[in-house]
């Protein structure tokens, strides 16, 4: 699928007008060393390249950049624009080549992470099946989504994805609802209950009744969410443009004073030629490309570059809580107990009846009777009737594993009665009819979760830290309790975190960490947007960065290198454009003439180029938590 996405898009933004200047740069570039350093030919015969390039692709780059100065639109690029012009008049035509390169360049990397987004909307569509299979009398025909209509009888095949939301009329399996609701846990589907689209079926074959159109249903929706996301997504403002929206005016004033107070356009070319802003240009790709290059040694995607400039601007997280700051696994945690078994007997029988089921939880149960090295009986009369629970009987104890649900169907208030309103997945045990346990569930916590949001304000400045969800609220505050965070939002949908992280960006500038497709919208959405881990090639085409092995150190390791990626591109800019205003003064005054100016700025370049380097080699490991 990644081929199918990545091609076109490579070719859609080659076919912008930046990406075939920046194609058409290259090339004449190239043209013009083989000329002169392979077949040394005349001078005009090697200048024809770099006028082709200087007419192709510096004219409308020019003309851009003066409708942005009649706007008042100051930026690093307008310098660049200016830079362009001055080599044409100085004869110096490949430097005006390589400014061009350099400018189309750069602007074609911006129009491939913004044109990115379209990439996202088709891994969401070709995620969903073509065809869904109509059950017709006997026959089961293949057709068309667009061709359901509500009240159709569907047959979705064992690990086939529901094509639309509907309730099951026949057969007995589970889903994986993750990527909508945010449950750790595959949720258990027999006759009468609700389906949703997108999900993935389990082993077993289902039935169902369409309950909405295609269009209409649940998935169809959230790629609607993210349509809107990605038009709402705020803008960057780049730390090149930032500065250059004060160098550019102060370097176009001095240059312009100079001319004016000696009457000499050369002043006027030697400020402009020794302003020219490669400190911005490139030094900070640079370094950003050196965090990118560090990133991936740590198994960190940066899928746009943008955001390493952004992440250590940010004072709001946000965690999604399933397979972030958890495991995205149930866990046994608490056990309640009422007759005169042992807790080992109880546990014991239970997992004896659990392991003839395929129930979500039956996985815990038997994990935890293996931890406390119990043996386990063969059981009899087995049976899982839906809706009810297990039953069996092990040696001459009859075993129930029910639901409070269920047990209040039963018309068994008074055992209910005797039950703790805890939070958690549970179970209820019976034992002879007799009450013998509660059983408790949880997602496992990660081990690193609590130290980790807790130096996230002392060691990276975060001033808002939140949990938004699709779990229950019980669930979602007993995670938060233990973590130790107290802004949580439970139950909610792709649209409600949206809203959520839209607010949050009215305050702050926002990161967003999540893992499942629910997640997407609002990592579209966010400032920043962290995929953690390889849950969904949805979340991952949706995020800035992604975090490739599940673990909350990488995300450290990405907040330092985003800061110390900032600090040492602006180390390398504003000492770059320090240098050069001192090279601007000196040459106002008539000291230094335009070609020791090109020499002066060459030398300031690489000094800057050298410190941007720095970033890519770390002296010492880049984590800060226990």
């Amino acid at each position: 699928m990644q081929k199918t996405q990545n091609y076109p898009l490579f070719r859609e933004v080659v076919h912008s007008k930046e990406g075939f200047i920046a194609l058409i740069a290259s090339i004449f570039i190239v043209v013009h060393l083989i000329l002169h350093f392979g077949f040394h030919t005349s001078d005009n015969l090697q200048a024809w390249p770099l006028y082709l390039v200087l007419a192709l692709g510096g004219i409308p780059l020019v003309f851009d950049l003066a409708i942005k100065f009649v706007r008042f639109e100051f930026s690093s690029d307008l310098l660049a624009g200016l830079s362009i012009i001055t080599a044409i008049l100085l004869g110096q035509y490949l430097a005006g080549a390589l400014v061009v390169l350099m400018l189309s360049g750069g602007q074609t990397l911006e129009l491939y992470a913004v044109r990115r987004a379209s990439s996202l909307l088709e891994a969401l569509s070709q995620r969903m099946p073509n065809y869904a299979h109509l059950k017709s009398q006997e026959e089961i025909l293949d057709i068309p989504l667009e061709k359901i209509e509500i009240g159709d009888t569907l047959v979705i095949y064992p690990h086939e994805i529901c094509p639309v939301d509907g309730v099951v009329l026949e057969g007995h399996s589970v889903m994986d609802e993750a990527y909508l609701t945010g449950e750790p846990f595959l949720i258990s589907k027999t006759p009468g209950v609700n389906v949703l689209s997108g999900a993935i079926n389990g082993e077993s074959l289902l039935i169902i009744k369409a309950t909405k159109k295609a269009k209409d249903s649940r998935y169809a929706k959230i790629m609607q969410v993210m349509m809107d996301s990605e038009q709402k997504k705020p803008q960057l403002r780049r730390l090149g443009d930032w500065l250059g929206a004060f160098y550019t005016p102060l370097a176009l004033i001095l240059a312009c004073f100079a001319w004016f107070l000696s009457g000499d356009a050369m002043r006027f070319l030697a400020v402009l030629v020794i302003a020219t802003p490669c400190p911005l240009l490139i030094a900070i790709p640079v370094a950003i490309i050196g965090a990118i290059s560090l990133s991936a040694k740590s198994g960190i995607i940066i899928k746009n570059p943008a955001v390493l400039e952004q992440i250590d601007q940010c004072r709001t997280i946000i965690f999604d809580k399933t397979g972030t700051l958890t495991y995205g696994k149930p866990t046994l945690t608490d056990m309640t107990f009422f007759n005169e078994l042992s807790q080992d007997q109880v546990l014991s029988l239970t997992a004896s009846v659990e392991r003839y089921s395929k129930h979500p939880l039956s996985a815990a149960i038997l994990e935890a009777a293996q931890k406390a090295h119990l043996a386990l009986h063969e059981a009899s009369q087995v049976s899982e009737p839906p809706g009810e629970g297990i039953v069996g009987v092990v040696g001459k104890h009859r075993v129930w594993i029910t639901s409070r649900h269920h047990l209040l169907k039963q018309g068994k208030q008074e055992l209910v009665d005797r039950l703790p309103q805890e939070s958690g997945l549970e179970c209820i045990v019976l034992v002879n009819r007799h009450l013998a346990a509660h059983l408790r569930f949880h997602d496992t916590l990660r081990t690193d979760s609590r130290s980790f949001v807790h130096h996230l304000q002392p060691m990276h400045h975060f001033e808002k830290i939140m949990i938004v969800s699709g779990d229950r609220e019980k669930e979602v505050r007993y995670l938060a309790e233990q973590i130790g965070i107290s802004e949580v939002y439970a139950n909610k949908s792709p649209e409600e975190k949206v809203q959520i992280v839209e607010a949050e960006n009215q305050k702050h500038k926002v990161i967003y960490l999540g893992d499942g497709i629910n997640d997407a919208p609002a990592l579209v959405m966010a400032t920043v947007g962290i995929a953690f881990g390889q849950k969904s090639e949805i979340t991952a085409e949706a995020a800035d960065a992604v975090i490739m092995d599940n673990s909350l150190e990488r995300v450290d390791e990405l907040l330092h290198i985003s800061h110390r990626m900032r600090r040492i591109a602006l180390q390398s800019a504003v000492g770059g454009m320090g240098l050069s205003l001192i090279g601007m003064i000196i040459a106002a005054f008539g000291y230094l003439p335009p070609v020791m100016g090109a020499i002066s700025q060459e030398i300031i370049d690489v000094f800057a180029v050298m410190n941007a380097l720095r970033v890519a080699f770390p002296r010492h490991k880049m984590i800060d938590f226990d």
